[in-house]
């Protein structure tokens, strides 16, 4: 990864390769129509201030629609009429459930699946074991993307609810028998372990949240709390790492704040830094 101060970033616009069970049918107005599955969903999208391409009738027809609103306890779901609570999806080999969650989200995003692709091509032609440490894994596609091309992998997130739906999703893969380890932590605090157990990755995958707790309680502030995990992933670095992602949403920061901070993380080492903005096409 390219280290030297006067080379300029590579900006990139990484779009989704295409879905069967996933389509962006329209977008403006300060939301999203999707369909997931079977289902067609409305979620808010404040970026998407311009107008939106398709009718009225089409936008109200969706099965789900999530209405969001300036006090938490009143946003939530509202359904058309009842769907069922979790239903299954799928992406190349990969399978794993959906469903609605009171934060908007269905554990699926689409967008990162130009990043399991990619991440799938490093593994496979490193032609050598990897391991990989998921870092705020969530519902675990990079998991099952990265266990799929042969990989070891660690999966952290601090919610065990969330563990337990990633597990379910390799299961349903059929990865039930691959070497994916689960973890329930707070995501500085387990860097900091291994530090000190002496263990190294070669792949590190991190796509923290702006803000969170973990489970005994730890703060995460994005801004305060990122360099400090990074600092530490640098001590977890192989001799001959594969790949690092980094992702961040929701945060006032340009694709070129989190190019500088993987900069200082990779100094030093061979390579190169791409970066840029995920996208899925209408």
């Amino acid at each position: 990864m390219t280290t030297k101060t006067n080379v300029q970033p590579n900006f990139v616009l990484l779009l989704a390769p295409p879905w069967t069970d996933y389509e962006l049918l329209d977008s403006g107005a300060g939301a999203k129509l999707e369909r997931f599955g079977p289902y067609r969903i409305v979620r808010p999208e404040q970026q998407a201030f311009w107008r939106p391409a398709l009718s009225n009738p089409d936008w109200k027809s969706a099965d789900a629609v999530f209405e969001e609103s300036d006090e938490e306890s009143r946003s939530g779901w509202r359904f058309r009429e009842t769907i069922e609570p979790r239903w299954i999806m799928e992406y190349k080999n990969l399978k794993f459930w959906a469903e609605p969650t009171p934060f908007r989200h269905l554990g699926v995003f689409p967008e990162q699946a130009s990043h399991w692709d990619w991440m799938n091509e490093r593994i496979k032609s490193a032609r050598r074991p990897v391991s990989v440490l998921n870092l705020f894994g969530y519902t675990g596609l990079a998991t099952l993307a990265a266990a799929e091309a042969g990989a070891s992998v660690t999966h952290v997130d601090s919610s065990k609810k969330m563990v337990k739906w990633a597990s379910e999703n390799l299961r349903l893969s059929g990865l039930g028998d691959r070497p994916v380890c689960w973890i329930v932590d707070d995501a500085v605090k387990f860097v900091q372990r291994e530090i000190r157990r002496g263990v190294r990755y070669d792949g590190f995958i991190i796509d923290p949240p702006k803000y969170g707790r973990g489970p005994k309680g730890e703060l995460w502030k994005l801004e305060e709390s990122l360099p400090v995990l990074l600092e530490c992933c640098r001590d977890l670095l192989s001799e001959n790492p594969a790949f690092i992602i980094l992702t961040s949403y929701a945060i006032r920061a340009s694709a070129l704040s989190l190019y500088n901070s993987l900069k200082e993380v990779v100094a030093g080492r061979d390579g190169r830094i791409i970066t840029g903005e995920l996208a899925v096409v209408e």
